[in-house]
């Protein structure tokens, strides 16, 4: 999608889009901004005094990527000339539209914006000529600058894969939209209040600091809107077992009858599994509870230092095994179907191959929810994978007391999408000086969870740096884990938007499950994608049950079907969940309800 042609003359700058501020409200706004500014350099230089030395230079290891590339720019210099040539002949064609455009004549835009783009969304962005040619040579350097970087030759793949992403992050934070005299809505926003705003902001920004321990916790969202087990989480159930890793939270019918087999969910632990029972509207919870199954969800604890030796292989045998045992116990019934999501679903399919070998059949179908277990195509994730930067992880998480902080899971994904999730933030909380949204997706992407240390470096090292459980060579509880021993229903879903597990590495798993196994991709990313209840009538999912190479092919011979493709995978379940019987209500079974949902374990900082 590109900007319109526009014909004529465009909307000039008006003085009542910009109106002159009061003199002297501006000045002492201005005044008001100095002395927060000077509160801030004061509060950072007193933290250094409490923290010598300058620590770890380069933890993230980019420096010698770059140099990598610097290298092998100078070993080619006529590329670089090329280049150089490029950008100026783009910059020659931008300023000559925009005269042809001051003179009132037509013209083409240069650069359109990006489709999807919400940083340029302000009418200024494309009527207001000014702020139209700074937005489109920011565009043509960030483009050009992106391309250079991507084409120079001899590079190391997994070097190259960290260039292209830092100099992304390089790119969103030089936006035009990220300071106040090159925004219009920033800039509109601070002749109107008479920097106000600016005022507001800097608190902000000081506030963020008092509550990040001198980091910058960026509010996302206002979490004073939202209450986990209040407005959240409010899907009636008990919580019927728990032990030091989690709790099983088992949902209260709301049909008659209900699947003989139950189904179990294990979410992720990086994250809280609420956010599969938001609210009522969009819960997935509720929504199968309502199809008719038997509904058990794992709710992990939030590790401490206590848990810091925790393993992988005791994610299997303390955590998935006894959530199994659990539901047998509950429903009576020894046969049930899954469900994983994200790293869950990693774990899921270790824990299915290893009952594969211990001839274990009581899971008897298999969902995934963009989940990975081949982490060769594993996305922009993997540019923080190397030797070097998780030494550094490690040796930070045993510092702080054998875990990682939720602030630094937090961090690395909201950089995948930084437009989105950090820039975004800044100029409406820091620039615009507003308060943040009352979000409820963002209410959970806050509430962040620790990873002891033992459990995270094991993961990234042997499945996102060495690719071990896809190649059959990772080893669990004793056991080595071969996936195409798996020999169930499986139903993969993933995600077209998808930055942390990408549909391309999701797909891979149809080469490695051995039973019929079906791959569907719906719209969005990694949680919208997931949590799209048919109600809401947005996006599409696409369908293909042929058999293909490549996701390119496989795309190439889907169906696309708008909405959601909850009703589709219901399709695809019922069939496997046995006889209608009457609803189990939970408590009533062999395990006693403990507590009501969703549990204290969830409520956990």
């Amino acid at each position: 999608m590109s900007d319109p042609k526009t014909t004529k003359a465009d909307a000039k700058l008006q003085a009542a889009d910009y109106p002159l501020p009061d003199a002297g409200q501006l000045a002492r706004n201005l005044v008001e901004v100095g002395k927060k500014a000077q509160q801030l350099v004061v509060d950072y230089l007193s933290r250094k005094e409490h923290k010598p030395g300058v620590g770890v230079v380069d933890p993230l290891n980019v420096g010698s990527a770059f140099v990598d590339l610097a290298g092998h720019m100078m070993h080619d210099p006529k590329r670089v000339f090329d280049a150089q040539v490029q950008l100026w002949a783009g910059y020659l064609k931008l300023w000559q539209n925009a005269a042809r455009r001051l003179m009132g004549e037509d013209y083409e835009t240069v650069v359109p914006s990006p489709a999807g783009d919400k940083r340029f969304k302000d009418p200024a962005w494309h009527e207001n000529q000014i702020f139209d040619f700074i937005k489109q040579s920011y565009l043509l350097t960030a483009n050009w600058l992106q391309d250079t970087v991507a084409g120079v030759e001899g590079i190391d793949d997994k070097a190259r894969k960290k260039i292209n992403f830092y100099t992304k992050q390089f790119v969103d934070a030089m936006s035009p939209t990220n300071f106040v005299l090159t925004n219009p809505e920033v800039l509109k926003e601070t002749l109107r209040t008479n920097g106000e705003n600016l005022v507001r902001g800097l608190t902000h920004v000081i506030e963020d600091l008092e509550r990040g321990n001198g980091k910058l916790a960026i509010r996302q969202v206002d979490d004073s809107k939202f209450e986990v087990g209040g407005n959240l989480a409010t899907t009636p159930g008990k919580v019927v077992f728990q032990n030091h890793l989690f709790q099983l939270l088992q949902y209260t019918p709301t049909t008659d009858e209900v699947y003989e087999r139950p189904l179990l969910i294990v979410p992720p632990w990086i994250n809280k599994f609420y956010i599969l029972d938001l609210k009522p509207e969009n819960s997935f919870i509720r929504w199968a509870t309502a199809q008719g199954y038997t509904v058990f969800v794992v709710s992990w604890v939030n590790p401490d230092a206590n848990l810091a030796k925790k393993r992988f292989d005791d994610y299997l045998t303390e955590g998935f095994y006894p959530a199994i045992d659990a539901v047998n116990q509950a429903t009576g019934v020894k046969e049930l179907n899954i469900i994983g999501y994200c790293i869950g679903g990693t774990l899921t399919s270790a824990g299915l191959a290893h009952m594969a070998v211990k001839k274990d059949a009581r899971i008897k179908s298999a969902t995934f929810f963009t989940s990975q277990v081949d982490f060769t195509e594993a996305g922009d994730l993997s540019v923080f994978i190397d030797d070097d930067q998780l030494a550094s992880m490690e040796a930070q998480m045993q510092k702080q007391g054998g875990f990682l902080d939720g602030d630094a899971m937090a961090t690395t994904f909201n950089m995948l999408r930084s437009n989105d999730l950090i820039w975004s933030f800044v100029v409406n909380n820091y620039l615009l000086g507003r308060d943040p949204l009352a979000f409820d997706i963002l209410y959970w992407n806050s509430d962040t969870t620790r990873m002891p240390v033992a459990m995270h470096m094991q993961y990234l090292r042997e499945c996102y740096r060495d690719n071990l459980l896809a190649q059959g060579k990772m080893k669990l509880a004793g056991t080595k884990i071969d996936l195409t021993k798996i020999k169930i229903p499986v139903f993969l879903q993933s995600s077209k938007e998808d930055h942390i597990a990408p549909a391309k590495s999701v797909f891979k798993a149809l080469k490695l499950f051995s039973g019929p196994t079906e791959f569907m991709m719906a719209g969005s990313g990694h949680i919208a994608g997931v949590v799209n209840p048919p109600s809401a009538k947005k996006y599409q999912f696409w369908t293909n049950t042929k058999k293909a190479e490549t996701l390119d092919e496989w795309r190439a011979g889907a169906t696309e079907t708008p909405g959601s493709w909850w009703h589709y995978w219901d399709q695809w379940l019922a069939p496997k969940s046995g006889k209608k019987v009457k609803a189990r209500v939970p408590g009533d079974g062999a395990l006693p309800a403990l507590e009501d949902a969703p549990g204290s374990y969830v409520k956990m900082k």
